[in-house]
């Protein structure tokens, strides 16, 4: 059962006339729209595998969080690896913490894959080995946030709720309210007309509105890119409120600018990661040392290794350094281990 507040009950302001963009003219017709690119989805998906019908849930939740802030191609492998090592959340929540992180490998931000850990164990514990499948107990989880819960509930049970991700976000932006970008933050604004852009669930349990979600996103994904949308093949374009106002370029606040990396903190938490990640237990002071990043300072070491310590991504004792749960080395055995292994964001 869908809860009530994610379900459109009135006419989306987008189908009463009249444009959110004075100079674009109009908005088009949702249903139009909706139709539009839900037959160029079923034509131009992408055949990924949690897209399979015979994908689990455990498996659409594991691509969801993987998904975060991580592009396809690189997504794409390690899915398929960690799904045949760890095929149920049971599998996974008895996993020790160093081969989990191990295994998430260089998709960055490895709180991910803890917060991971952390929801199958909770899966294991609350709902027998089974990922829940509303929204509201799935976003009960652990590290679970609305997106997830709701794009799990859509993608795993055929639950119409609404998801928002960039890229939805973008066509919204662009095919309904006339702007070049959404702008960075997910604005109260933004949250109303995606509701109301919902298609109805009543004459089909919501299989339109799941649809819906599915292909705004690869719309976004594929068509309607950030930089360089592709609207000569655009199944919407004659139906877009910012090609009608001429494709106006992005406002100062709309803009997003990319992540910076070299000399981050990033960059220097996926140095030591990439280290610990072989397997290594090392000195502190060996560690820091031998990163290979000339342009760090100790200062900045420590701080960022103080930081994956406080996070539950790294262990210490006795001044070596390890990942979590790292079987402690036999007296004789070296500790140190070559740091100049690629780094991974952290």
């Amino acid at each position: 059962m869908t809860p009530p507040s994610t379900t459109p009950t009135s006419t989306p302001v987008a189908a009463q006339g009249g444009s959110a963009r004075p100079d674009a003219g109009f908005t088009p017709e949702p249903t139009l729209v909706h139709d539009r690119v839900i037959e160029w989805f079923e034509d131009s998906a992408r055949p990924l595998p949690w897209r399979d019908p015979d994908c689990t849930p455990w498996g659409v939740m594991v691509s969801e969080i993987m998904l975060q802030q991580t592009p396809v191609v690189r997504v794409l492998p390690r899915w398929e690896l960690w799904m045949q090592r760890w095929p149920r959340p049971v599998d996974l929540a008895q996993a020790p913490t160093a081969e989990v992180l191990t295994a998430w490998d260089r998709l960055g931000y490895p709180r991910r894959a803890l917060r991971l850990q952390a929801a199958a164990q909770a899966i294991v514990e609350h709902h027998g080995g089974e990922v829940p499948g509303t929204a509201a107990q799935l976003r009960a989880l652990p590290g679970v946030g609305e997106y997830t819960a709701a794009a799990v509930a859509c993608f795993a049970f055929q639950h119409p709720e609404v998801v928002v991700d960039t890229n939805i976000r973008r066509v919204h932006a662009r095919a309904f309210t006339g702007d070049a970008l959404p702008g960075k933050t997910y604005t109260s604004a933004q949250r109303r007309l995606a509701h109301e852009l919902m298609p109805a669930t009543e004459a089909d349990d919501g299989a339109t509105a799941c649809a819906w979600n599915a292909s705004a996103m690869e719309l976004g994904a594929l068509i309607c890119t950030a930089r360089s949308p592709q609207c000569q093949v655009c199944p919407v374009a004659d139906l877009c409120a910012w090609r009608a106002a001429g494709s106006p370029p992005p406002t100062q606040e709309q803009q997003t600018r990319g992540q910076a990396w070299s000399g981050t903190d990033r960059q220097v938490r996926g140095a030591i990661m990439a280290v610990l990640r072989t397997g290594a237990t090392v000195a502190r002071g060996e560690l820091l040392e031998g990163l290979p990043l000339p342009e760090s300072s100790p200062e900045q070491r420590h701080r960022c290794l103080d930081s994956l310590l406080r996070d539950g991504l790294a262990a210490e004792d006795g001044g070596q350094i390890s990942l979590p749960g790292t079987p402690t080395p036999t007296p004789g055995t070296p500790a140190g281990a070559h740091a100049g292994a690629p780094a991974g964001s952290a």
